[in-house]
């Protein structure tokens, strides 16, 4: 990913406009800049939130609260705690989230 003709520019994430997107269970609450390709989230999953869909959208993922659990289609399990986070390729390893406590994640895809 190369990122050109991006100003330098600051974001007050509680003035994006929030989006909803239901799960399986629970929701997950965006609010989301896009920068040419770049795309960059703010993103709070609800408790008892699970995805409605497995994943193969490569992220940089980083964990501010609560807990993320991860799941990969081969059976491999992850947890993000605040202060964690993880990266995956486009097209690598669909993924699916859920939460149990909650979580708020910063993403970048």
């Amino acid at each position: 990913m190369k990122m050109s003709n991006i100003p330098f520019g600051t974001t007050d994430w509680s003035e994006v406009e929030r989006t909803e997107h239901a799960g399986d269970t629970g929701m997950a609450y965006w609010r989301t800049r896009q920068f040419g390709d770049l795309r960059v989230r703010m993103v709070e999953y609800t408790p008892g939130y699970l995805a409605d869909h497995w994943c193969s959208k490569g992220h940089i993922l980083f964990c501010l609260e609560g807990e993320l659990h991860t799941e990969l289609d081969d059976g491999r399990q992850f947890v993000l705690t605040p202060g964690m986070s993880y990266q995956v390729a486009d097209q690598a390893e669909p993924h699916r989230s859920s939460t149990a406590t909650g979580a708020k994640l910063f993403i970048v895809d």
